[in-house]
């Protein structure tokens, strides 16, 4: 198994520029069974990217990878059905539902895997493809699709804001006959995204300033070259991983209006942070003090996907935090791990209690998830001594060579052996994806 070393104590400087965001590929990736051909543009080389390849793979496409340049091609897609292996590599991959049903009129597959993050139900999903005419039977632990009359459009009232279940109806929409309205859709960046990429196909979709979502189904969906957006998540993490070690950061080819959220409560920290249309600078001098409370809240709210890194940049802060998580269960399996360093963190149910100390020290931690993964090693950075990170194929699913980036800010960081998915990615690029 592949470990982060990690010696802290180096402050971070200098310019970093993000890759293309992991939870906007996702998407856009099965969105492409519904195209001719796709040309993706700054495509990020994650496990979890690499795991939908090998999804549209087993469907009959064909992709090739150019750099962070993806192509597509759908010409050979033939299979309605995704077994169960691949769909427990990674918890979006319930997305391509609404796009093989879309294109086959049936589909076939099982609950989807990933980080165990409590339940995360695809309830939501389902009932919005029953109500676009979809037939659903559940057996065996397969879910079994077929849409007689077709894909409908459909009027479709969400009651939360779902990013997954938004996605699968905005894509299954695109070729229904008729319009579908969704409304108290996700109003995520990453939603932005899937929509320009699939109306750059054809499609027609328009995001309404009041969180409602309209689509005039079409015939079908042609060729296009889209550009993913940037990673707002990554590039929280490497802020908090400047903020930690009291450094300078210049981060390019971002877009910080997707995450002011995070921003303003660095800057309620003692972080100066100066911002650019796709760029953001951040120096940290001095004690940081504690955010008095901080709640994770669906887009433009503070995303739940930053709460980890946050929060251990917080064990270093004079003061006490709290930390009320609203949209996952399990989103603090990290908090053990981190007390190993000595960080002084108290669970009750979804609030955490964190109380500021004046130093870390370096202890063998796991990772538990992708942004608690992140989350220890934003702690790492910071603690006295040496850290070993175990299980980083968490961190692998979102972040695209993390410790090669963290060792170009001056970071003391190395990676030791090789994960199961780096041997299976491997593989996968000698057969020449």
């Amino acid at each position: 198994m592949a470990n982060y070393v990690v010696h802290g104590g180096k402050r971070l400087e200098g310019i970093l520029r993000i890759h293309g965001a992991k939870n906007a590929v996702l998407p856009i990736l099965a969105a492409s069974l519904l195209s001719e051909e796709s040309v993706l543009e700054n495509c990020p080389d994650l496990t979890d990217v690499r795991s939908a390849l090998r999804i549209l793979e087993h469907l009959g496409c064909t992709t090739s990878r150019r750099g962070s340049e993806l192509h597509i091609s759908t010409q050979g897609c033939t299979r309605w059905s995704i077994p169960d292996h691949l769909m427990r590599e990674m918890r979006s991959s319930i997305v391509f539902l609404g796009a093989i049903v879309a294109r086959f009129g049936k589909a076939q597959l099982t609950h989807p895997g990933g980080c165990e993050l409590g339940p995360r139900p695809i309830d939501l999903h389902l009932s919005s493809l029953e109500k676009m005419g979809v037939q659903i039977q559940e057996e065996g632990g397969y879910i079994h699709c077929v849409a007689p009359e077709g894909l409908q459009g459909a009027t479709i009232t969400l009651p939360f804001p779902s990013v997954g279940a938004t996605e699968n109806i905005l894509i299954a929409a695109c070729t229904a006959h008729g319009t579908t309205t969704l409304f108290n859709a996700a109003r995520e960046p990453e939603i932005q995204d899937l929509a320009d990429y699939l109306n750059a196909c054809g499609a027609s979709i328009q995001l309404r300033a009041d969180g409602s979502i309209q689509v005039q189904g079409v015939k079908r969906l042609g060729r296009a070259r889209h550009r993913i957006l940037p990673d707002r998540i990554a590039a929280v993490t490497y802020l908090c991983c400047g903020a930690i070690t009291g450094g300078s950061l210049t981060i390019e080819d971002t877009l910080p209006d997707h995450y002011r959220a995070v921003t303003q409560v660095l800057e309620e920290m003692g972080c100066r942070i100066y911002c650019e249309p796709h760029r953001i600078h951040l120096t940290c001098q001095g004690a940081l003090q504690a955010p008095a409370s901080v709640r994770t809240s669906p887009y433009p709210g503070f995303p739940t996907d930053a709460l980890a890194p946050l929060m251990s940049l917080c064990t270093v802060a004079r003061g006490t935090s709290i930390f009320v998580e609203t949209i996952f269960q399990s989103r603090f399996k990290h908090v053990p791990e981190l007390s190993r360093m000595g960080a002084k963190i108290r669970l009750e149910g979804n609030v955490a209690v964190v109380e500021g100390q004046e130093a870390l020290t370096g202890a063998s931690v796991c990772c538990t998830d992708l942004r608690g993964g992140a989350g220890m090693v934003v702690a790492a950075l910071a603690a006295r001594g040496r850290s070993t990170i175990a299980e980083i194929s968490h961190i692998l699913r979102g972040y695209e060579h993390l410790d090669r980036h963290l060792r170009q800010l001056g970071a003391d960081i190395v990676q030791e052996g090789k994960d199961v998915e780096q041997k299976k990615d491997e593989g996968y690029e000698q057969e020449g994806s």
